[in-house]
């Protein structure tokens, strides 16, 4: 698991494979699609792309799915079971992330192998005892496709399970075909840390910032490539997504991808909140109405910390003192205060940085409180940011300002890498 230092300009590609590029027609009209359906301009995605043009890739050919609930079309129409009820594609099996394939597990429980009560298919669990499809999953399938929405930040899940999809595939000599689909946070801002050797896991498999700016096809070619995958890929893509479009631009419906993003705009509330929440030590708001879009802790005084987030005129956010109890969680059922984030300027929002600064404004305010009390918790927070000296920077009082310069030269160093595998301007 490494990148390559070389740097080689490609031309622009709407769909590679591994050992070849493919020139592929954009996507119909969606009133073509589905002509009942009337809806205004809007991005077409690569599993609408997929079946208006390239169902010849799977002729005669046995499939298995990775997909869950998100795997919809701009009609609200599930991938699963538009594939299952399609006559030309034989779909064969299902393979699901965390959450489960129809996205009714709790986070980070484990899901068992199934029969899908829709389709009548088997359901193969690659979020259980497996993490990677075997060989016995694997016996009756020609061809594996993926449809499932990344939310654009390193420490979710699903883009690790489309790379052991990758694996497996690679190892069995199995095409996989990635259906593409937007970055809900756009595919302009790339921020924050590379993970480091000895801090590889599910939630940061590979060396990629927490904010990648890439679409979940962009990444597989990434991974392919760069980490030395080398399956036999193929990317559908979209058409209509330039790299400066937020989920909002899309045309698209938002459906959550787990149970705690109910919103595109939570994604980025999560990149900055949800890093800290692994302490335990402040709440991120899961288990209240408002999942990382606000924080607290029962010592804390709303007022004093919202002016003083204020007062540090961090860009594209502003912070408004509140009062909360959450149902569940940590903090379950205490009073809390703390302060709601409130985007002003999505574009210019630097959210990874911003949770540093909520850790250091705290730390100031409160010294006597120490966010990594819970030495346990400490370990997973340092899984989710990648390495281990941003706690330790933070822990002996490191300006966040100095510890952005740290991950700079790596960054710059990945931003030109993925140049290479960008397929929207």
């Amino acid at each position: 698991m490494r990148l390559k230092k070389a740097f080689v300009s490609l031309l622009p590609v709407l769909l590679l494979s591994c050992t070849a590029q493919k020139q592929i027609k954009p996507a119909p009209p969606i009133n073509q699609i589905n002509p009942k359906v009337r809806i205004q301009k809007r991005v077409i995605l690569g599993s609408e792309n997929f079946i208006a043009n390239h169902l010849s890739l799977i002729k005669d050919k046995r499939v298995g799915l990775l997909t869950n609930p998100s795997g919809i079309n701009g009609s609200l129409q599930s991938t699963a079971d538009l594939f299952a009820a399609n006559p030309n594609i034989d779909l064969h099996a299902l393979f699901g992330p965390e959450h489960g394939i129809r996205g009714a597990v709790t986070a980070g429980e484990k899901v068992q192998d199934a029969i899908d009560p829709k389709t009548g298919l088997p359901v193969y669990s690659l979020y259980g005892k497996n993490r990677k499809p075997t060989k016995e999953m694997l016996k009756d399938i020609d061809v594996l496709i993926v449809d499932i929405q990344d939310i654009g930040v390193r420490a979710y899940t699903y883009i690790y399970t489309m790379a052991m999809v990758m694996e497996a595939a690679s190892e069995n000599n199995i095409p996989v075909i990635v259906l593409d689909r937007p970055n809900p946070i756009g595919g302009l801002a790339v921020e924050g840390n590379l993970v480091e050797k000895g801090y590889f896991s599910f939630v940061g498999l590979y060396p990629i910032p927490y904010r990648h700016g890439m679409t979940i096809g962009e990444l597989a070619q990434l991974f392919n490539n760069e980490f030395d995958i080398h399956c036999d890929l193929t990317v559908i893509p979209l058409s209509g997504w330039t790299r400066d479009m937020l989920w909002d631009k899309t045309g698209l419906f938002w459906v959550p991808p787990s149970p705690h993003v109910p919103h595109w705009q939570t994604v980025l509330f999560m990149s900055t909140t949800g890093t800290y929440g692994e302490l335990h030590t402040l709440s991120e708001g899961v288990g209240y109405t408002s999942p990382f879009e606000i924080t607290g802790a029962p010592w804390i005084d709303g007022a004093l910390l919202a002016d003083s987030l204020n007062a540090l005129h961090l860009p594209g956010i502003l912070f408004r003192p509140l009062y909360f109890k959450p149902y569940y969680g940590i903090f379950k059922g205490e009073t809390l205060q703390g302060v709601q984030l409130h985007l002003t300027d999505v574009t210019a929002f630097n959210s990874y940085s911003a949770g540093f600064y909520i850790m250091e404004t705290v730390m100031k305010l409160y010294p006597e409180y120490d966010l990594f009390a819970k030495k346990k918790r400490l370990k997973m927070f340092n899984k989710v940011l990648g390495c281990g000296w941003i706690a330790e920077d933070l822990g002996n009082r490191v300006p966040v300002s100095e510890i952005e310069k740290k991950w700079k030269k790596s960054l710059d160093d990945f931003k030109q890498i993925r140049k290479k595998y960008l397929l929207y301007k």
